[in-house]
């Protein structure tokens, strides 16, 4: 070692040498070899290597000699280190060593070196600034030590690995190496040799030899020192505030947005991050690169889920909306079909019913107001049931009657047939709730309904601020115009010549003809004979 110092240093001009390689013991079979190291750190530029563990062990490393101690520099707050592994007494006046102890990251990686650091009542310089501070004794040493806002230093390993002259050192000895090689450099000793151990995990490599981290130091120290790569800042404030301000956006929209554009956010944000933290690395910014990431991941893994539950709660509410409009059957095939689909308006041939009570005001007049309201409910109860199990759609209540109709959103080809017999059933619920009412000492009602089939345009239908799903056409108003001429026909449904012209399972008789309001146009009406009466009102 003291010969390949001495060649580097007077024959080849390095400009300091720094040895990756600590000699804890003195070499007795040796004694001049030692003498000449020891004269050469005290003083020539050459850097010599103690370790410092920052690992508590129940048992300290406590071995050779610290050497080249530091009185504490203001403003720093470098990490204490527990024991360490020093040369042996010989070398202890070198005027330069430098500590090459490392913390990997939790993955295995080295990523950061402690610049300076604390051992008892002294500072003690890494290696990469030992080395730079041998080269020009006359400076302060702190002179090579950034201000590093969190203790540990991230190592900007900037350059490839085959970007370093690599010489092997019996090459060197053996005196066939150009002396342009070496002139004005800074020189690293260390060991390439696998089995030696001295190998590490860098973000270069998976596996690679230690003098290799000091070489990319010495690079990015001298590189700073130059101008050329960033002072390291504190990058905490900036990553707090990309961090706060990201996840209240994120968690705002997700409270908005579909499940699908809540994670394509996450996604954007975390990409954007990454390259942000690129950058940060680049301009040696330090701070935690993941923070960011594990909070996109708890909201993903909890707001998204969250997000998810209340769409599903909402859909069931809309299904169980629209279960009061159409029969279960019906649901589910628009359900299987996709309602957006089911809902848009077209023209369709529909079958339409509208039920009604005759003379509704008069009979609410001389009743109270929760009598008025449970007659009300009971009625439109003996409408609606028999409407739904027919597969009908309910259009809306008319204050005490309901249209409907058959035919939308789903094909029906017994349109007809499954109207009327909607009707005869609710003829049979409002006998049996007449029977109730007179049995409490309460008037029977009578119910008027009309039914006719024509085109009309069937869909969701409104403005931007409400819809409803209804059908749109002439067949509605002359369903209408029927369920109104019942008051003057011996029978409680009418159905029109349209409608009638479609039934198959339904034998029709006429009841009479009707004048269609505000033209000239008379029409045979139909009705079935479990609907004819006796009495046309209440």
């Amino acid at each position: 070692l003291a010969d390949l110092v001495e060649m580097l240093l007077m024959d080849y001009g390095a400009r300091a040498v720094g040895l990756d390689i600590v000699l804890p013991e003195a070499r007795r079979d040796d004694v001049a070899g030692d003498l000449r190291l020891a004269n050469l750190a005290r003083y020539a530029p050459l850097a010599l290597a103690q370790i410092l563990d920052y690992t508590p062990r129940p048992v300290l490393l406590l071995q050779g000699v610290p050497a080249a101690a530091l009185a504490p520099l203001p403003d720093r707050h470098p990490p204490e280190a527990h024991g360490f592994i020093g040369n042996h007494a010989g070398l202890s006046a070198a005027r330069c060593v430098g500590n090459i102890g490392y913390r990997p990251d939790a993955d295995g990686v080295l990523r950061h070196v402690p610049l300076v650091s604390g051992f008892q009542h002294g500072w003690y310089l890494h290696l990469a600034p030992s080395l730079l501070y041998c080269a020009a004794s006359r400076e302060a040493p702190e002179r090579y030590l950034p201000e590093i806002p969190l203790g540990w230093w991230r190592v900007p390993f900037r350059h490839r690995l085959e970007a370093y002259t690599v010489i092997p050192a019996a090459t060197l000895l053996a005196g066939q190496v150009d002396k342009e090689w070496i002139e004005g450099r800074y020189v690293l000793v260390g060991s390439s040799s696998l089995s030696l151990g001295d190998r590490i995990s860098i973000p270069l490599a998976p596996l690679a030899s230690g003098v290799m981290v000091h070489a990319q130091s010495v690079s990015a120290l001298l590189d700073m020192a130059e101008g050329k790569l960033p002072p390291v800042r504190d990058g905490r404030p900036w990553l707090l505030a990309w961090s706060v301000s990201s996840l209240v956006f994120a968690m705002f929209w997700i409270a908005r947005w579909p499940a699908w554009r809540s994670v394509t956010l996450l996604l954007v944000l975390a990409g954007a991050w990454v390259a942000l933290a690129l950058w940060g690395v680049w301009q040696q910014f330090e701070g935690s690169v993941m923070a960011p990431l594990w909070g996109y991941l708890f909201l993903l893994m909890a707001a998204i889920p969250h997000e998810w539950r209340q769409s599903q709660r909402q859909i069931q509410r809309i299904t169980e909306t629209l279960s009061h409009y159409v029969a279960r059957p019906v649901l589910d095939e628009l359900l299987r079909q996709g309602i957006t689909y089911s809902l848009e308006p077209r023209l369709k041939e529909v079958t339409v019913l509208i039920a009604d009570m005759e003379s509704y005001t008069r009979t609410t007049s001389s009743l109270s107001l929760e009598a008025a309201a449970e007659l009300t409910k009971g009625f439109l109860d003996c409408l609606t049931r028999p409407v739904l199990e027919h597969g009908g759609t309910l259009d809306r209540y008319t204050g005490d009657g309901l249209v409907a109709f058959w035919g939308a959103p789903l094909d029906c080809p017994d349109q007809a047939d499954q109207a009327v017999s909607a009707a005869l059933e609710i003829l049979d619920a409002v006998s049996r709730f007449n029977a109730a009412r007179v049995a409490r000492g309460q008037a029977a009602v009578r119910v008027r309904m009309g039914i006719e089939h024509g085109q009309a345009l069937v869909g969701d239908l409104g403005t931007p601020f409400r819809s409803t799903y209804t059908a749109v056409g002439d067949c509605i108003n002359f369903a209408s115009r029927l369920e109104g001429a019942a008051r003057d026909l011996p029978t409680s449904l009418v159905i029109g010549p349209s409608a009638n012209a479609r039934l198959q399972t339904h034998a029709t008789q006429a009841v009479g003809t009707i004048r269609l309001r505000g033209t000239d146009r008379v029409i045979d009406v139909f009705s079935v004979s479990r609907a004819a009466t006796t009495t046309g009102a209440i």
